[in-house]
């Protein structure tokens, strides 16, 4: 089973901005069912922290909010992420971000998630995140989406990183609350006293994949 129909793909550039420590969530919240998600997070609409993914990202709603993601229990909110293709599934974070990254996912296919150095996927490995197949498994609550268990990973590493490849993960994976300077997803950042303001987001995301609907 796929998480989606069809979609649309949008083009996005990379941005440097000044490293970044602090912790960073990502949560898809505002972009819309299959908008593609690009530059959102780079000037696009989004909290500008320079981040941007690649041609081929979308984010989707939940069915139940009226949007096409076959989808339930997520994390937060109502929006998440995915891919079309898995040939073209980076995010790059051109500021770099350092001590750890993690996510909560739910998968129908066993995939492996990368984190780089290097733009674009390149550069030295600094660690990687074996997902399993887990979308139908434990589900209670919400009944009407087949990916229904959220799992959340994370990793620790040493170094910077500045991109990280879903590849493999092609409309079978949907992703929320896309974590950087942590390796426990949705953790908020403790900011700055210079920087409050900007670090007041809340978690949400969640949706992916399309609902297949059968005719009355």
């Amino acid at each position: 089973m796929r998480f989606l129909k069809s979609a649309l793909a949008a083009a996005a550039f990379a941005a440097a901005l000044p490293a970044s420590a602090a912790i960073v969530v990502l949560d898809f919240e505002g972009i819309g069912d299959l908008n593609p998600v690009g530059n959102f997070y780079n000037g696009g609409g989004g909290t500008n922290y320079g981040v941007e993914f690649s041609n081929d990202t979308l984010a989707v709603v939940d069915a139940d909010d009226g949007g096409s993601g076959n989808f339930a229990n997520e994390p937060s909110s109502n929006t998440i992420m995915f891919f079309l293709n898995a040939n073209n599934a980076v995010l790059n974070y051109a500021a770099g971000f350092s001590t750890g990254f993690s996510f909560f996912y739910t998968s129908s296919t066993a995939a492996t998630v990368n984190v780089y150095d290097g733009l674009d996927g390149t550069g030295n490995l600094l660690g990687s995140l074996d997902l399993t197949a887990q979308h139908t498994q434990n589900c209670v609550g919400d009944p009407s989406g087949t990916f229904c268990n959220w799992t959340a990973v994370g990793l620790a590493f040493a170094g910077t990183a500045m991109s990280i490849d879903f590849g493999g993960t092609a409309n079978q994976t949907g992703f929320d609350n896309i974590t950087f300077g942590s390796d426990v997803p949705g953790v908020p950042a403790i900011p700055e006293p210079s920087t409050y303001a900007l670090m007041a987001l809340g978690l949400a995301g969640v949706g992916f994949a399309a609902r297949r609907r059968k005719a009355a």
